[in-house]
């Protein structure tokens, strides 16, 4: 039973903002395998270099990379930011109420549970599951980091230069350089700021593979589909103010090269989809969002099972 799993309070409570975090520790930590996606290459790093099809090419694009990434790290072209918090919750059914020092409801997320038949007694899963309930002192965690800031200029000096190749690398570099930062910290998070796992000695092929204990899901991912659940992180944070990173209308982060989502801790906690749900759900989370149906039903219309 995963109610029975030991929980570690945090060596930290609250918010901590990481402000122009240092290029050359996050680019250690970058996952190269999605980088060649962007040219259309598909393969897993080191191994894509063996390929017959795409070995060539692909090293070929990752020496240009590595050189363009010295120069991004030396002249200073982009920076990153990051700002995370970690608070006592618990759980209340399907929603997550997360609470300041002093026990009042700082704000509440709503998760969203899966509705399919399983099989021979297999749980609808909810990310709100692996929060306590009531009753029993627990935590959960957010975080937004961003390695994207001040791109803009750079981008206009190989726009003016009619460079596309630098102008598409420097932005899939930004983007490795965020989902870096997004591994990086949670490792941190895990080890020392809320310490639930100290010991943790990950390689970074084991960090890819995710060996670690807990999870850091983002509002659009499977397990949580809804992406009206940022601007909560955004205000829980003060995400903008802290960081730059805004959210734009459609709940898109900007710069692009960003990253978001919670910290869940319990060692049970695994990625899952909620799937196809049911008008009943859609129509519960309207009502707590203050959202017609309608405007529900747009921001969860690949999930809507009617």
């Amino acid at each position: 039973d995963w109610g029975k799993a030991e929980i570690v309070k945090p060596a930290f409570t609250g918010v901590k903002v990481l402000n122009d975090y240092p290029l050359e520790e996050l680019a250690k930590y970058i996952d190269w395998s999605p980088f060649f996606s962007t040219w259309e290459m598909s393969g897993t790093y080191p191994r894509i270099f063996e390929s017959d099809k795409y070995g060539k090419e692909a090293r070929k694009v990752f020496d240009d990379a590595q050189a363009l990434l010295k120069k991004a790290i030396a002249g200073k072209w982009i920076s990153a930011n990051a700002v995370f918090g970690i608070f006592q919750a618990n759980s209340d059914n399907e929603y997550i109420e997360v609470y300041d020092e002093s026990g009042k409801i700082k704000t509440v997320f709503h998760q969203m549970r899966q509705q399919t038949k399983k099989q021979n007694g297999q749980a609808n899963l909810c990310l709100a599951d692996f929060v306590s309930p009531k009753g029993k002192e627990d935590y959960i965690g957010a975080f937004a980091v961003t390695a994207g800031l001040g791109i803009e200029k750079k981008l206009a000096e190989f726009e003016k230069d009619h460079d596309d190749y630098n102008s598409i690398m420097l932005k899939a570099l930004a983007d490795r350089l965020a989902e870096a930062f997004a591994e990086r910290l949670h490792e941190r998070v895990r080890r020392e700021f809320w310490g639930y796992a100290k010991d943790e000695h990950l390689s970074g092929e084991e960090l890819i593979q995710e060996k670690y204990t807990g999870i850091r899901p983002a509002p659009g991912y499977p397990a949580c589909p809804d992406h009206t659940e940022k601007p909560l992180i955004w205000q829980l944070l003060e995400v903008e103010k802290n960081t730059g990173i805004k959210l734009t209308e459609s709940n898109a982060m900007y710069p692009a090269a960003s990253v978001s989502g919670w910290y869940f801790a319990n060692p049970e906690v695994k990625y899952f989809g909620v799937g196809k749900i049911q008008k009943d759900q859609v129509e519960q989370l309207a009502k707590v969002k203050g959202l017609t149906l309608p405007e529900m039903e747009r921001w969860l219309n690949p999930n809507l099972g009617y």
